[in-house]
């Protein structure tokens, strides 16, 4: 039987893939991140270009006639700056003397005019409520009628800019998200790969024999090694607790029983005889409760050693027929009433399951011992029958039997079905436990004509032993 796992604890698989997909989303938005500032960047970049080139081109045409600064704006200049569809340019030439020639009077350059800037440089600035970038270009004029140094200011707007920057950041933003994705699913793949060491060692352990206590043997990787000691280590100190149980039932059997015995035959060999009525009164309780000691002693072990059998004896394919008849012949004493008449019945083709002969000797002498005791009255049969797919060990007798109602409550340690009588002791209860383990199930059929019987019912071995 698998042990349950606890559902609040979540696999090594999954805390991997939380972490690992943690750190690629981490890892996305900082990419993501830089990929907008470069998108940025070039975006502007690449539109300063084109508002550095108009600014020169409308301070190239620049010139002096007739003793008077004149300009002539060149086409070229707007077509540049129209490659910005959504744009839209302001600009200003200013003459050696400050005063504008053309343009918007109130565009300002972020900067003094006369003070030290790279042509190529470009500015951030605010015109008209609006975010611009602004190109200062300066034609130093040396005529004799107009001399010193004239300025064009060109401002556009940043919507092209933006537009540009958004595409370039969505596109990146897509390749990082497909990238992770793929990484995040070969991650997976590999954890996957990783930890099918761990997977192996638990089949291993989960395939093993429950009685195999020999050390787990399983390649592993080095980080595995001390996981695979330690279950070495426990296996082996089971194993040696499971010899120290093995011995103890074993010295208890012998040390608990064979007092037990001597003092049955003490009391019988001191005799009623020449006691007066009192004292035999005396002697048979004494006599009546050291029988019940010696058959619940029996019982004890015997259901001790019922469980420690279920837990560590492996199950071979048995004879049923010979193991109900050991069990039939050591549960019918020498002494038993000759009035009752006892049979034991079973076909000529021998059925066989899967079991412990040990177990099931035990649970069938149980149940033939509390039909002698409790049931029969002149006659006892056991009965072993099999169809296609189970046997049965039938054990009937004349007795009253036990009413239906009853049936659940006598399969429970210490119950009883009669209420004048003490407790019955663990014997339906050690019969129900062997037919458990054995994949059966003990029940009862109620009384009728011929009598009361009980069932254990077994599933039958398919591959029946030459």
């Amino acid at each position: 039987m698998r042990p349950e796992t606890r559902k609040n604890e979540p696999s090594l698989f999954a805390r991997l893939a939380r972490r690992i997909s943690l750190v690629l989303g981490i890892g996305a938005a900082l990419l993501v991140t830089a990929a907008w500032y470069y998108a940025e960047t070039a975006a502007n970049k690449a539109y300063d270009r084109l508002l550095v080139g108009a600014a020169l081109q409308m301070a190239e045409s620049l010139s002096v006639e007739d003793g008077t600064l004149t300009v002539r704006l060149p086409t070229s200049a707007f077509e540049l700056l129209g490659l910005a569809e959504r744009d839209r340019i302001f600009y200003r030439v200013i003459d050696t003397h400050g005063q504008t020639l053309t343009g918007y009077d109130d565009l300002q350059s972020p900067t003094p005019l006369d003070a030290d800037n790279d042509v190529s440089s470009v500015e951030e600035g605010i015109y008209k409520g609006e975010p611009v970038r602004i190109a200062r270009a300066t034609r130093v004029l040396a005529d004799p009628a107009v001399s010193g140094q004239a300025y064009v200011i060109v401002a556009q707007t940043n919507e092209a800019r933006s537009a540009l920057t958004r595409e370039l950041t969505l596109r990146a933003t897509i390749l990082v998200f497909i990238m992770s994705l793929l990484a995040f699913v070969g991650a997976m793949f590999a954890i996957r790969y990783a930890l099918q060491p761990v997977e192996r060692l638990g089949a291993a352990v989960r395939r093993r024999d429950p009685h195999d206590l020999t050390p787990v043997s399983v390649d592993v990787p080095r980080e595995l090694d001390p996981f695979v000691g330690s279950i070495n280590h426990f296996m082996g100190r089971l194993n040696e607790r499971v010899d120290l149980l093995q011995r103890f039932i074993a010295d208890a059997a012998h040390q608990i029983r064979t007092p037990l015995t001597a003092l049955s035959a003490q009391i019988d060999l001191l005799g009623a005889d020449k006691l007066d009525k009192a004292g035999r009164q005396h002697y048979e309780r004494v006599r009546e409760r050291t029988g019940e000691l010696a058959r619940l002693t029996n019982q004890l072990l015997s259901h001790a050693m019922v469980i420690h059998r279920a837990d560590s004896v492996q199950l071979e394919p048995i004879s049923l027929v010979d193991v109900a008849r050991r069990a039939y012949r050591a549960a019918i004493p020498v002494t038993v009433d000759p009035d009752i008449v006892i049979s034991f019945e079973a076909p000529g083709d021998r059925p066989f399951v899967l079991g412990d002969a040990v177990s099931l000797r035990e649970a069938i002498v149980n149940v033939i011992d509390n039909a002698l005791r409790h049931g029969a009255d002149q006659r006892l049969e056991v009965r072993v029958r099999a169809n296609d797919t189970h046997a049965f060990v039938e054990v009937e007798d004349d007795g009253p039997g036990i009413p239906p109602e009853g049936w659940e409550k006598a399969t429970q340690r210490f119950a009883t079905s009669k209420s004048h009588e003490g407790s019955s002791g663990l014997g339906f209860a050690i019969a129900q436990e062997v037919a458990s383990a054995h994949g059966g199930t003990l029940g009862f059929r109620a009384r009728d004509e011929r009598g009361f019987t009980v069932v254990l019912t077994l599933p039958l071995f398919r591959e029946e032993a030459k």
